[in-house]
């Protein structure tokens, strides 16, 4: 998919995120708005909620090896997402174009800047949306080896954007950490949102609640579509 097929589907049913209004947040017990069946609102209703499971067992290679080449196309999928999202993209590997040498992030989602990638150099990471400590606390521990492989490389879950804003985020979730450039929000909690359905991944009431102050500013945002997550063979 280009970086412009991945924003048109990020903001699908996106409407007035840039003068996003606060919404009021269910913490006080008050009901909020549900929104319209589809909408991204609307589905934070779907997500289980419960607390935080521990963090003990969590390391990087639960989740199989980084950017492995799960779609088989040759390509790692570091490669795959900085070829969606950059532009003016140029490779190290010549014919294959596989190995991203540079690159422009236009505006990255995270800051609204202009980010220059670099192999080797880059200001440019890539980010897992739902962070994959975040998911292991809330139900990927009890996943298959395949599963878990297929969710940190499926490129629903994944972003290019700017390194010092995503590692400012760390592995936060919608209620500790949001993307400061504000315009791009809803489409942030939106996906977040879809990732945590497609999996089957549950939320903490207050990462329910502050997804639901975010969207209710923007009723009819819509989800990405990403389709039903499929295991990854694990190459051993």
């Amino acid at each position: 998919m280009s970086a412009a097929g991945l924003g048109a589907a990020l903001l699908v049913g996106t409407v007035g995120c840039d003068s996003m209004k606060d919404g009021g947040g269910s913490g006080s017990g008050q009901a909020g708005p549900v929104g319209k069946p589809g909408s991204a609102l609307a589905a934070v209703g779907d997500l289980p909620v419960k607390g935080r499971a521990p963090k003990t067992g969590y390391e990087r290679k639960s989740f199989g090896r980084a950017w492995a080449d799960t779609d088989d196309n040759g390509c790692g999928t570091r490669d795959d997402i900085l070829k969606r999202d950059l532009k003016d993209v140029k490779f190290t590997d010549g014919t294959k174009r596989c190995k991203v040498a540079s690159g422009v992030l236009e505006d990255d989602p995270y800051t609204g800047t202009r980010v220059e990638y670099k192999r080797g150099a880059s200001k440019v990471d890539i980010d897992h949306l739902v962070a994959l400590s975040d998911a292991w606390q809330k139900g990927a521990q009890q996943w298959s080896p395949g599963k878990r492989l297929a969710f940190a490389n499926d490129p629903l879950n994944l972003l290019a954007a700017e390194a010092s804003a995503n590692r400012k985020k760390g592995d936060g979730d919608t209620a500790t950490w949001l993307p400061p450039n504000k315009g791009y929000r809803c489409a942030y909690v939106a996906s977040q949102v879809a990732v945590k359905k497609k999996y089957g991944l549950w939320v903490t009431d207050g990462e329910r609640d502050a997804m639901k102050s975010v969207l209710q500013g923007c009723p009819k945002q819509g989800l990405p579509s990403g389709g039903n997550p499929t295991e990854a063979p694990v190459k051993r």
